[in-house]
C-alpha cells in the first residue's frame, strides 16, 4: 500500500512540473510578442555600403535569437545622411519592439550640435548593439596622383560625399579648416557605393568617407596590399591596419582644430550599432539586448562572418549607449565650432 501511494504521489509531482513548465512556456510574454511577427530595419543609405552590410547581416540572422524567433527584413531608406531614416524610426515606426535602424555613427553628435532636433530625440532612442567600430577613411582609387595628406596639403582634391551632414563631407571640411588641407567637396550622392562609382568613373579623386570594414569586404587588396592610398582614418588612435595612415587628430596644426578633430573622429566607436525606436518596453529591449549579444558570441553565426571577411567588434547596448550620452555631453564650444563646418556648403 505504501509502495502504490509512493507510485501515485510521484506521478501527481511529475505531472504538476510538467504543467508548470508548460504553464511557464506558454505564459513566456516575450516569446508570444514576437512569435509571428515581422521585425524590420531600416538601413539609412543605399545598397553596397557598409551600413547596409551590416544592416542586411543583422536582418538575416537576429531572428533566430529573439524569443518567437520572428522574421526580419530590411530596408533601405537613404537620404539625409540618414536622417530621413532616423526620422521615420524616431516619429513613425511602431515603438514596440519591432523597428530598428542602422543609421549614421554620428547621430548623437549631430544631435548634439542641434541639427535635426525638431524632429527627434537621439538620447530617447537606445541601441541594441554594436556589430563593428567603424574607422572612416580617405581613400583614392589605386593609381591616383596623390599618395598621402601632405599632398593634399599642397594641390586641390576632389572629394566624393553623400549628404552634407553625412562623414564624408564632414571629415575634409574639417581638415580644409584645422589641418591645411586643400579638398574640394562635391555632396549629393545616395551613398558610399555611388562615390565608389564616382570615383571609378574619374568624378572625384578621393571617397570623403569608406569604412574600413566595408574596404575589407569590397576591396581588401587596397589595405592589405596598400594598392589605393588612404590618406586620413577618422579615428582617436591608428588601426593595426593602417599604421602608415595620421589619425584625425594628429593632422591639427592647433589647439582647437585637435578639439574639434577629436569630437569628429569619437563617433568610429559607434560604428556600425543597431538601434531601435523611443520606448520600447523596458522587459522587451532587455530581451532584445541579451538576443544581440548572444548572436555576437554564436560559434555558427561567427564561422559565416569570418568566411565572408565581415569584421565585428562587439560591444552591448548600454556600453553604446554610454558612448552615445558622452558625445551628447560634448562642450559647447567645440560643438558650435563642429557645427559651423557643417553649415559651410
Amino acid at each position: 500500500m505504501n509502495f502504490r501511494n509512493s507510485i501515485r504521489t510521484g506521478l501527481l509531482a511529475l505531472a504538476a512540473l510538467l504543467t508548470t513548465q508548460n504553464t511557464a512556456k506558454a505564459q513566456d510574454p516575450i516569446a508570444d510578442f514576437y512569435k509571428g511577427k515581422t521585425l524590420r530595419i531600416v538601413i539609412g543609405y543605399a545598397p553596397g555600403g557598409g551600413y547596409d552590410i551590416y544592416g542586411r547581416v543583422f536582418a538575416e540572422h537576429f531572428g533566430r535569437f529573439v524569443p518567437g524567433n520572428p522574421t526580419v527584413v530590411a530596408q533601405n531608406m537613404e537620404g539625409a545622411g540618414s536622417f530621413l531614416a532616423a526620422r521615420y524610426l524616431y516619429n513613425v515606426a511602431p515603438q514596440d519592439g519591432t523597428s530598428f535602424g542602422s543609421l549614421a555613427q554620428t547621430l548623437p553628435l549631430d544631435f548634439a550640435m542641434g541639427d535635426q532636433r525638431k524632429d527627434l530625440d537621439a538620447s530617447k532612442m537606445p541601441y541594441i548593439g554594436r556589430m563593428v567600430s567603424n574607422i572612416d577613411l580617405g581613400a583614392g582609387m589605386p593609381g591616383a596622383w596623390f599618395k598621402d595628406f601632405e599632398d593634399a596639403r599642397k594641390k586641390e582634391i576632389v572629394v566624393g560625399a553623400t549628404g552634407a551632414s553625412s562623414p564624408g563631407f564632414l571629415l575634409p571640411t574639417a581638415l580644409n579648416a584645422y589641418a591645411g588641407a586643400k579638398f574640394k567637396v562635391i555632396y549629393g550622392y545616395k551613398g558610399s557605393n555611388d562615390v565608389l562609382l564616382a570615383a571609378e568613373r574619374k568624378e572625384v579623386d578621393l571617397i570623403g568617407s569608406i569604412g574600413i570594414a566595408t574596404l575589407l569586404v569590397r576591396n581588401p587588396d587596397w589595405i592589405l596590399e596598400k594598392k589605393a592610398p588612404v590618406v586620413y582614418q577618422a579615428a582617436l588612435k591608428r588601426h593595426p591596419l593602417l599604421p602608415h595612415v595620421p589619425a584625425l587628430a594628429e593632422l591639427a596644426t592647433s589647439a582647437e582644430g585637435k578639439g574639434v578633430l577629436t569630437a569628429i573622429a569619437a563617433s568610429a566607436e559607434i560604428g556600425r550599432s543597431i538601434i531601435t525606436s523611443p520606448n520600447v518596453p523596458p522587459a522587451r529591449l532587455a530581451a532584445l539586448r541579451k538576443a544581440f549579444n548572444a548572436m555576437m558570441a554564436d560559434a555558427a553565426f561567427l564561422d559565416v562572418m569570418k568566411k565572408r571577411n565581415v569584421m565585428l567588434e562587439p560591444l552591448t547596448g548600454e556600453q553604446v549607449d554610454r558612448i552615445s550620452n558622452d558625445t551628447l555631453e560634448t562642450p559647447k564650444d567645440v560643438l558650435a565650432l563642429v557645427q559651423k563646418l557643417v553649415n559651410v556648403k
